[in-house]
C-alpha cells in the first residue's frame, strides 16, 4: 500500500507542481518588518534590514508544511549552506554542517556551532556535542541561524549561532495533532494545545515517535513533552518552560562499499544503541522600566543521562582463537545550570543592552570494555564480566561579561558593536586511577575578549548593503582534555587518557553582502564570508577503524565562501532558491595516521602510517557547492503541493585529509570521496474542513542510491559480510554513510485555532 501510494503521490504531485491549475495572481501585499533577537535574552530585537550579515529563519508554519520528523532535516531542506552527514544511519543523529562548521551529537567531531532553546545553550557541556532528539521540534515556534563567529552567543559560536524559540499560549492558541504512518514501520503522533486565561497563558505539546529503520536492526524510540506557563501583566512579562525527553536510538554507522554493494540495508556490528533522559527547566521574566528601557533575566536548570552499547571489532585481534570483538559501554551524567541577566534600552535611533552570564557544568563518565566473539547477524557476544576502564569526573564554569549597540547614524545607515568576554575554568577528576601517574586530573582556566562590529546601508529602499567582522572562541570540554595525549590514545566515547593542555578554539569571521526586494514580494540576497579558526581541536585517529586516537590543536583552518538567495511568487508559485558554495580547508601542515590512505607512508616528514597534510587541502565532510529550490502550488481549493530539491557536490572522506588518496583496486580501494547527489522530494496537504487536515510526504522520489558520510578504513569482513580470520587479510576499503531509500508518509492533522 505505501508503494503504490509513493508512486501515485509522485505522479500527482510532479503534474500539479507545473502549474497546471495555477490560480490568477494576488494582490501584491507589503511585507511586514522582521525583527531578529541579537541576543540569547529578548529585550534586543533588531530589524533584520539592520542586522549586518545573512540571517535565515524558519518559521512554526514552514515546518509544518516541511512534515519533518527532525530539525536537521528541516534546516538542510530550508536554509541554505546547510548539509547533514548521516553518520549514523538515524535521523536523529545528523551531523549539521553549516558553512563548513559542525553540531553533532557525535564525540570526536569538532563543534563549531552553539544552539540555544528559549536562551539556554543545549550543547552538552561533556563534549559540546548537541543531541537533535532531545529538542522538542513539534513546540517550536521559529528557527534563527545567525552565521559568523558571534560573540553574543557564547562558546562554540565559531561558525554560526541557532536560536530555539518554543510556542507559547499566546503564539499558538487553540489544538493541534497530527498522526502519520508509512515507510520503514514509522508512527508518529505530535499533540499541541495552547491558550489564554486572564493575564496568564499556558501551551503544552508531547511527540510520540517510533520506527523499525530501513537498515537491519534499527529500531528506534522518542517521546518528549513540553510545557509552558506564563505570565503577562502590565510590563512584567515571565514564562516558565520544561522540557522532558527519553530516546533510544539504534545508529549503525558507516558500512564498507564492499558490502554495501551486496545489501544496502545490512550493518557492519552491532548493537549501537543510544538511550538519552533528559528534563530541562528554564525561567525567562522581563520587565519594562519606562518606554524605553527594559530588563530581562534567565534561570535554568538540565540534566541529562546518557547511556551507550557498542560492539565493535578488537583493535588488539591479530588472528583465531583470538577474541575478535569487543563490548563497549558508557554511562554519562550531566547536569548544567545557569543564570543571566541583561539591561536593554530601545530609542529611536539606538539599541544597546549590557549582560552577564555564569553557566556551570558536571559531569561524570564511565566506561567499560568485555572482550568477546561475533554472533549472528554481527553481534558482539561478550564472553567475559566487563573491566572498567575509565571514570571520570568533569566540571565546567563559564562567567561572562557582553555588550551591544546598534546605532543610526543616519537613517539609512546603522552600526553596531558587540563585545564579550569570557571566562572559563574546566577541571577534570581522575577517580579510576586516582593519584597514580598518569591520571586525568588537570585544571584550566581559559579567558578571551571577543568584539564584533559591522554596518548596514540602506542605498535605496529596496537595496541594502552589509559587513561585518567578529571574533568567538570556544574552550576544551572534559572529554577533549581527557582524551589529549598522542603516545596514550582513546577510544571514543570510551576509554580516556591522560590530560595534557589544550588551547582553546579562536575563529574570526568576516563577511559582506546586499540584500534587496521589488515589487511581488521577490527577495533576493548575496553575500561572502571567510572564517579563519586558529588552534582548531581535531580527533586525530591512531588505528585502522578511526575509532581510537586522540585530540589535538591544528594550526589554521579556513572557510570561504558565498551565498545567492532569491525567493518570490510567480505565476501562482511560491519558490525560494539558493546556492552556496563552501571552501574549507586546512592551512598548516600537519602529519596524521591514515594507514588506509594509498599515500600513507610516502612523505619524508611523516611516519610510516601518516600522511602529511598541506595548506589548501579541503577538509573532507563538507560539498564545495549545494543547490536547493523550493517550490509550492495551490492548484485547487485546499490543496498545497510542495516540492523540494537538493543537489550536493563531490565531497572528500575522512582519512584522505591531504586529498592524496589513489585507489589501486588490490591494496587500497574506494576513491576517497563521495560524489555528489540530487534528491527530490515532494509533500502535499488537502484542507477536508471542519479543522481537519490530510497531508502525504514522498522522500528521495527517484530512489537514488547516495552517501552523505564516509571514512577510509581497514575492513575485517568480505563482502558477504563473514568475518576474516586474520588481521592481515583485513582490507583497506572505503566506508560510507548510506542515505535512506524512496519513502512515503501518510497523516491526518486536525488544527483548532482559538482566539
Amino acid at each position: 500500500m505505501v508503494e503504490r501510494f509513493t508512486h501515485g503521490a509522485a505522479a500527482l504531485a510532479a503534474w500539479l507542481c507545473v502549474g497546471t491549475f495555477a490560480p490568477a495572481a494576488e494582490p501584491v501585499r507589503l511585507a511586514p518588518v522582521e525583527v531578529i533577537g541579537s541576543t540569547p535574552l529578548p529585550g534586543t530585537d533588531v530589524p533584520r534590514e539592520q542586522v549586518p550579515s545573512n540571517v535565515q529563519t524558519i518559521d512554526s508554519a514552514t515546518l509544518r508544511r516541511s512534515q519533518s520528523v527532525t530539525l536537521p532535516e528541516a534546516m538542510s531542506q530550508h536554509l541554505p549552506s546547510v548539509n547533514v552527514n548521516e553518520v549514523q544511519g538515524n535521523p536523529f543523529q545528523l551531523d549539521v554542517s553549516y558553512r563548513g562548521f559542525t553540531a553533532s551529537p557525535l564525540l570526536g567531531t569538532p563543534q563549531g556551532l552553539s544552539v540555544y532553546q528559549d536562551g539556554v545553550r543545549v550543547n552538552e557541556p561533556f563534549g559540546d556535542i548537541v543531541n537533535w532528539d532531545l529538542i522538542p521540534l513539534f513546540a517550536i515556534d521559529s528557527v534563527t541561524l545567525m552565521p559568523g563567529s558571534n560573540p553574543l552567543f557564547g562558546l562554540n559560536t565559531l561558525g554560526g549561532a541557532l536560536a530555539l524559540q518554543t510556542r507559547s499560549g499566546l503564539s499558538s492558541p487553540g489544538t493541534e495533532v497530527a498522526l502519520s504512518a508509512g515507510s520503514f514501520g514509522r508512527r508518529k503522533l505530535d499533540a499541541a494545545h495552547g491558550g489564554r486565561f486572564g493575564e496568564f497563558h499556558a501551551f503544552g505539546a508531547i511527540t510520540g515517535f517510533e520506527e523499525d529503520g530501513w537498515r537491519d536492526f534499527s529500531t528506534s524510540r522518542v517521546r518528549n513533552a513540553f510545557a509552558k506557563l506564563g505570565q503577562r501583566r502590565g510590563a512584567l512579562e515571565w514564562d516558565l518552560a520544561t522540557t522532558y525527553a527519553r530516546t533510544n536510538l539504534a545508529g549503525h554507522g558507516l558500512l564498507p562499499e564492499s558490502m554495501l554493494a551486496v545489501r544496502r540495508a545490512q550493518v557492519y556490528t552491532r548493537p549501537d544503541i543510544t538511550r538519552n533522559e533528559m528534563v530541562m527547566g528554564a525561567l525567562n521574566a522581563s520587565y519594562w522600566l519606562s518606554a524605553h528601557e527594559r530588563v530581562s533575566a534567565l534561570l535554568y536548570q538540565r540534566y541529562n543521562r546518557t547511556r551507550t552499547l557498542n560492539g565493535d571489532i578488537n583493535d588488539q585481534f591479530e588472528e583465531l582463537p583470538d577474541e575478535p570483538a569487543v563490548e563497549n559501554r558508557t554511562r554519562t551524567r550531566q547536569r548544567s545550570q545557569g543564570v543571566a541577566l541583561q539591561w536593554s534600552h530601545v530609542g529611536p535611533s539606538t539599541n544597546f543592552s549590557v549582560g552577564i552570564s555564569q553557566d556551570r557544568g558536571r559531569s561524570r563518565f564511565e566506561q567499560t570494555e568485555a572482550e568477546g566473539i561475533l554472533g549472528a547477524g554481527r553481534a558482539v557476544v561478550a564472553l567475559e564480566a566487563p573491566e572498567l576502564d575509565a571514570q571520570l569526573r568533569g566540571k565546567s564554569r563559564t562567567s561572562s561579561l557582553y555588550f551591544t549597540h546598534t546605532h543610526a547614524l543616519l537613517q539609512s545607515l546603522h552600526l553596531t558593536l558587540s563585545a564579550r568576554y569570557n571566562v572559563t575554568r574546566v577541571e577534570t577528576t581522575d577517580e579510576l586511577n586516582g593519584p597514580d601517574v598518569p591520571n586525568l586530573n588537570g585544571d584550566f582556566t581559559y579567558r578571551k575578549l571577543n568584539p564584533a562590529f559591522g554596518a548596514t546601508w540602506q542605498i535605496v529602499p529596496a537595496l541594502t548593503a552589509y559587513g561585518g567582522w567578529s571574533q568567538g572562541n570556544r574552550a576544551p570540554s572534559p572529554i577533549e582534555l581527557g582524551c589529549a595525549d598522542p603516545a596514550q590514545p582513546c577510544t571514543l566515547p570510551n576509554a580516556l587518557q591522560s590530560d595534557p593542555f589544550l588551547k582553546q578554539v579562536v575563529a574570526r569571521t568576516i563577511e559582506l553582502g546586499l540584500r534587496g526586494r521589488s515589487q511581488g514580494d521577490w527577495r533576493w540576497n548575496l553575500s561572502a564570508f571567510r572564517t579563519d579558526n586558529r588552534d582548531d581541536i581535531l580527533f586525530v585517529g591512531t588505528s585502522t577503524s578511526a575509532s581510537r586516537g586522540f585530540f589535538q590543536n591544528f594550526g589554521r583552518t579556513r572557510r570561504k565562501g558565498l551565498e545567492v538567495g532569491a525567493s518570490g511568487r510567480a505565476a501562482g508559485l511560491d519558490w525560494h532558491g539558493s546556492y552556496s558554495y563552501v571552501r574549507a580547508t586546512f592551512e598548516t601542515p600537519a602529519c596524521i595516521v591514515a594507514e588506509s590512505n594509498s599515500s600513507a607512508g610516502t612523505s619524508p616528514r611523516c611516519a610510516a602510517e601518516q600522511i602529511e597534510i598541506a595548506q589548501g587541502n579541503r577538509i573532507p565532510g563538507i560539498p564545495l557547492h549545494n543547490v536547493k529550490l523550493r517550490v509550492l502550488a495551490r492548484p485547487l481549493d485546499g490543496l498545497t503541493v510542495g516540492s523540494t530539491v537538493s543537489s550536493y557536490a563531490s565531497q572528500y572522506v575522512r582519512g584522505n585529509e591531504n586529498n592524496a588518496h589513489r585507489p589501486d583496486g588490490v591494496s587500497f580501494n574506494g576513491s576517497g570521496k563521495l560524489p555528489g547527489y540530487a534528491l527530490i522530494d515532494l509533500d502535499a496537504s488537502y484542507d477536508l474542513g471542519r479543522s481537519w487536515q490530510l497531508f502525504a510526504k514522498v522522500s528521495n522520489v527517484l530512489n537514488k542510491d547516495y552517501a552523505t558520510a564516509g571514512q577510509l578504513a581497514r575492513s575485517s569482513f568480505d563482502a558477504q559480510g563473514r568475518f576474516i580470520a586474520g588481521a592481515d587479510d583485513w582490507r583497506n576499503e572505503q566506508f560510507v554513510g548510506p542515505g535512506a531509500p524512496r519513502a512515503g508518509w501518510v497523516g491526518v492533522r486536525y488544527l483548532s485555532r482559538s482566539r
